[in-house]
């Protein structure tokens, strides 16, 4: 089973980084091995997006440019979070009656490989 690095960002500003091989867009919760080995159950309701990086560290001085082009992307989009975070990328996933979907970023030398916005 595949195992992913995540940073799971919660709608309260709270962060929580680990791995873990169990969320699936249409389950409610999944389970995360925190950096440190703590294992806990995400509620998928509480979160604003769910990362999956390359590093837990990121790179900090890193410019997002939002401007590459990813073949087979699908349509290029911006999504606005509630907190005023803004990423540019493109989905081929987008239905409103679902509870969320995957994006790649335009930025492909970010920390982003996808991400799932709730």
């Amino acid at each position: 089973m595949v195992t992913n690095k995540v940073v799971a960002r919660y709608k309260d500003n709270r962060i929580v980084k680990g791995k873990t091989n169990n969320f699936f867009p249409n389950k409610t919760s999944f389970h995360l091995e925190l950096v440190n080995g703590e294992k806990i159950e995400i509620r998928v309701e509480e979160l604003k997006a769910l990362f999956f990086v390359k590093s837990y560290e990121g790179d900090k001085q890193h410019e997002k440019k939002y401007a590459d082009k990813v073949p087979g992307g699908g349509r290029k989009i911006k999504v606005k979070f509630a907190d005023g975070e803004t990423i540019i990328g493109f989905t081929t996933g987008y239905s409103a009656g679902r509870g969320g979907f995957y994006m790649v970023p335009a930025d492909l030398k970010g920390n982003n490989e996808r991400i799932f916005v709730i």
